[in-house]
């Protein structure tokens, strides 16, 4: 695991988060409700239901694999999810996420920040 460069700390709903130098949680674990929609707001993103499906296969694959989906596996469970292709899936998931998956869908669904990831 990379060591951030400077780790800050904020209070969401009581409890004291640590997040890098570019925002992403430090521990995985701190993640909740609260915090995505933090982080969300930060960067001007209004969660809907639809982006928690998403958030939270991100979540459930962290927990199952201890290492976070690769993009194109987001793209391939959205288009599981909604019976459409994963071309298509993957422009919507752009319409929730318009800033990408690492700088948005990655640090609102609490992934540690990646050094080198393959944005599909």
């Amino acid at each position: 695991m990379r060591v951030p460069d400077k780790i800050s700390t904020i209070t969401i709903a009581g409890r004291e988060i640590r997040r890098d130098e570019a925002g992403f949680l430090i521990d995985p674990d701190d993640w909740n409700s609260d915090v995505a929609e933090f982080l969300a707001g930060e960067i001007g993103v209004e969660l809907t239901d639809e982006h928690y499906v998403i958030l939270n296969f991100m979540r459930e694959y962290l927990e199952e694999h201890q290492v976070a989906a690769d993009a194109r596996l987001a793209y391939r469970f959205m288009a599981k999810h909604d019976g459409t292709s994963t071309n298509e899936a993957r422009k919507r998931f752009y319409k929730l996420f318009p800033y990408g998956y690492v700088q948005q869908a990655c640090k609102i669904s609490g992934m540690r920040q990646p050094r080198v990831w393959s944005t599909g």
